[in-house]
């Protein structure tokens, strides 16, 4: 894990020379880079990132983790020096609000030369993984901060992997950490299988109810319906992040190799795809709304030129946004709106005119400016965002961000009046609006049935022929989903009279306006092992587009199930993970604890209830064993002690009480009530990453086509029976405990066999190359 924080520095790549002379003949020529300041971007290039990170501002805890990082570390090493010099002081990045991002120039090198900074280096990678921070380029926080988006936004992050712009957008829908369920959510889709499993892992440190992974190609990802009050309407959404594959070349300073494989030719290569992406975009943009279009390149061809031609064939319905007034602080240049096309032999071409006919399959009429100087104007492509390099300190970026003003002009098809609108009976699919979804094939101009007026539902069959012919194909069959990837389990919404859930229901006193719809389950036969919750308006899309989306993961876990429990009432214990969503819900077996019971909680194994608070104590003596919620709620009086509130998943058993919380989370508690958890590398450390790494193997060997949660559960299943076997203890003490011992050791080494998938396993931030 820890490599995965604080990479690429000092020493790594001797071996690698940072000079491509075409790259330097082509940007130079483009003109990129103001007068004067070559050398100084060129030298900027060839320096080292520095590692940033952003503290998830997703909780009221964001604060504390800041005041702790700010009053703690910092502190610490304010006056540090190593081997006679002083270490750099992590800076906050001007332009963030609330000073919630920050970056450093700490080597690896020097991480391990001082046990302030291995303590500092260890708090950073510990934290990371509980999801307190992330880990992050500076440039790639920019695009969610310039989506504006609020609680109730319907958000589609077309190319999401690996996840930490959609972290972000998550963020922003919980800003108001007292709503369990906002309005909104967040679809994040991506076209690699095993990078959406990295998704899930980004994406799973949240704990939202209102996030669901996708597996598609966003250049030809299918609409969605949602049902809006009996009827069926396409999914328009009110902000979509559109974060192309692209070249790359403004990653040189993280991705080193991008130096000798530089060349003109992957641009050329991604200009269609990125524009057939952004276009799939606009399609399914609610009017009003807005979309984020971002490469990490300076290449106008993958920029400028992708959105000059997405306004021109918008005729009107796009216009780009002026953000010059957002995000004071951040250092931009404005977009170009002239260039020209070079091919890889460094021949240049000005016009498309000039291209002869044997190259013009390699480039294409839309990688030029617009000539007519009126129409260009009326484009305002200086209203794009060009980050350099030596401005402040960061990666190379482009940003444009476009608002939608009225329908594609090719989506504009008005219903013909003399027919009559096919019949709805109860839930049956509309076929004719399934027709046009547009999912398995990628025409040249998308045409898809977005009616002028959302309301008309009337997408005639006749219109349904007419499509057939212009290459719009219905709904993919089945079968073709099993393809590509692993075969995901189905989703199970809980069925209204589950008998399931009344002892539930009763055991925690949930309260009446429980949303027990949005329950389900990832099996459609057998035991149900997990309970996992969604929002009311994800249950909406899941239920109604089961046939065309391939979803690879959705929900929380709310309940987990503990057969101990059975014979106190409930066979279901709380689930940390869900704890914040279901909270509000619940009305029993909710003890309030003091700070010092907390710290008693988090740093013993099974105290003894003599040990806690007397208040405590007393509310024990009358709860009947099993699941118990902790709740911690800070003292004002007491401006020292933690000021955030604390909920805990615990069991109640005899004689003990006991927090049900993964170790990364137990640490990061303990650190914000400022319990010292450092402990230095030593042997036995080595031996137990050593019996993780075989955990992870095993784990890498299960059937693949299981997700991490459901391998998780086999090989649980597995240990309870091992356990069964052995115990002589009193059941609940002891099984209980350690599945959940061993469940949170699986809980680790299921993250990193997700992780292992992806190039982020080693350290490279793989965020915005992707290829």
């Amino acid at each position: 894990g820890g490599g995965v924080f604080l990479q690429g520095w000092a020493g790594g790549y001797p071996e690698i020379v940072k000079e491509n002379e075409l790259f330097e003949r082509y940007y130079r020529e483009l003109g990129i880079v103001p007068a004067g300041e070559w050398d100084a971007f060129m030298a900027a290039l060839r320096e080292p990132l520095p590692a940033t990170l952003r503290i998830t501002g997703y909780r009221s805890h964001a604060k504390e983790i800041l005041h702790c990082l700010k009053e703690k570390y910092f502190r610490e090493l304010q006056d540090l020096e190593v081997d006679g010099q002083k270490v750099e002081m992590p800076q906050s990045l001007s332009w963030y609000p609330e000073e919630l991002a920050w970056h450093t120039n700490l080597s690896r090198k020097i991480l391990r030369k001082s046990p302030l900074l291995e303590k500092f280096h260890q708090f950073l990678v510990s934290e990371t993984e509980c999801g307190n921070i992330s880990r992050q380029e500076a440039v790639s926080m920019i695009p969610p901060l310039l989506l504006n988006v609020s609680p109730h936004h319907k958000i589609l992050d077309m190319c999401a992997a690996p996840g930490s712009k959609t972290a972000q957008l998550i963020e922003m829908l919980h800003a108001d950490m007292d709503v369990p369920f906002p309005k909104g959510f967040v679809i994040a889709n991506d076209v690699d299988n095993k990078r959406c499993y990295l998704l899930v892992h980004q994406a799973k440190r949240l704990n939202s109810p209102c996030i669901m992974v996708v597996n598609h190609d966003a250049s030809s990802i299918p609409n969605l319906q949602i049902d809006v009050d009996g009827r069926k309407e396409i999914l328009f959404y009110d902000r979509i992040l559109c974060d192309v594959p692209c070249s790359g070349d403004g990653t040189m300073r993280k991705n080193i190799d991008v130096w000798k494989k530089w060349t003109t030719q992957n641009s050329l290569q991604l200009h269609g795809l990125q524009l057939r992406i952004a276009t799939r975009g606009v399609e399914q943009l609610a009017e009003g709304g807005r979309m984020v279009y971002s490469t990490c390149s300076l290449n106008p061809i993958e920029n400028e030129a992708v959105i000059a031609s997405l306004l021109e064939k918008s005729q009107g319905a796009l216009e780009l946004a002026d953000v010059s007034s957002e995000l004071p602080g951040l250092k931009r240049m404005p977009g170009i709106t002239k260039w020209k096309v070079m091919l890889k032999d460094g021949q240049w071409f000005e016009e498309w005119k000039d291209v002869p006919s044997n190259r013009q399959t390699q480039i294409r009429p839309t990688m030029f400016p617009v000539k007519d100087e009126e129409k260009l104007k009326a484009m305002n492509l200086e209203r794009c965002l060009r980050i350099l390099p030596h401005h402040q300190n960061t990666g190379g970026f482009f940003v444009a961000v476009l608002i939608k003003k009225s329908p594609m002009p090719w989506n504009k098809r008005q219903p013909k009046v003399h027919q009559k609108l096919p019949q709805r009976t109860g839930d049956t699919e509309v076929t004719a609006a399934n027709s046009n979804n547009g999912s398995d094939c990628i025409t040249e101009e998308p045409i898809l049935a977005e009616n002028e007026s959302k309301k008309v539902q009337g997408l005639q069959n006749s219109d349904t022929e007419q499509s057939k012919k212009e290459g719009v194909c219905g709904p993919p069959p089945s079968k073709k989903m099993k393809l590509f990837g692993f075969k995901e389990d189905p989703f199970v919404f809980l069925p209204e009279d589950d008998p399931l859930f009344l002892p539930i229901q009763k055991f925690y006193a949930l309260d009446p306006s429980f949303p027990k719809m949005n329950l389900l389950t990832r099996t459609q036969e057998g035991k149900k092992r997990q309970l996992y919750m969604v929002s009311k308006e994800l249950r909406n899309v899941l239920l109604n587009n089961s046939e065309k989306m391939k979803v690879i993961n959705t929900g929380i876990k709310v309940w987990s199930r503990n057969s101990d429990g059975e014979q106190f009432g409930c066979a279901f214990r709380l689930a940390q993970e869900g704890i914040y969503t279901l909270y509000p819900f619940i009305h029993a077996r909710i003890i309030n604890v003091c700070i010092e019971d907390v710290k008693i909680l988090l740093t013993q194994e099974n105290p003894f209830l003599s040990k806690f608070s007397s208040e405590t104590q007393k509310k024990v003596k009358d709860m009947a064993m099993g699941s118990v919620v902790l709740k911690y709620d800070p003292d004002p009086e007491k401006p020292d002690d933690l000021q955030c509130p604390i909920v805990l998943c615990g069991w109640q058993g005899k004689t003990s009480l006991r927090a049900f919380v993964p170790k990364n989370e137990r640490l990061h508690y303990l650190r914000m009530m400022g319990v010292e958890v450092f402990k230095a590398k030593r042997k036995e450390e080595e031996l137990e990453n050593k019996t993780e790494e075989e955990v992870q193997h095993k784990l890498a060997q299960t059937e693949e086509g299981m997700d991490v949660e459901d391998k998780e559960h086999d090989l649980v299943t597995k240990m309870e029976a091992e356990i069964g076997e052995e115990s002589s203890q009193s059941p609940v003490e002891s099984s209980a405990m350690e599945i959940e011992n061993k469940t949170e050791d699986l809980d680790q080494s299921s993250k990193n066999a997700t992780t292992h998938i992806s190039k982020e396993s080693k350290g490279t931030d793989t965020s915005n190359v992707k290829d």
